[in-house]
């Protein structure tokens, strides 16, 4: 999933492909839909909730 980056907003990431949700819950981002995944970039999420970036971009490029 290559149109996907860490800049983007989780927001924007659902809608590009919300085959990404089980990836981003298994990770432990369980606030899909709060006003905050409107906001901040994925980077930052993953940051506030102590997630491996390099990670998580592997595991949603998979999907």
């Amino acid at each position: 999933m290559s149109n996907i980056t860490k800049d983007m907003t989780i927001g924007e990431i659902l809608q590009v492909n919300p085959d990404v949700v089980p990836v981003l819950l298994n990770a432990g981002m369980h606030c899909l839909g709060c006003p905050a995944s409107q906001a901040e970039s994925l980077e930052e999420a993953a940051m506030v909730h102590g997630i491996d970036i390099d990670e998580l971009m592997k595991a949603i490029e998979e999907v």
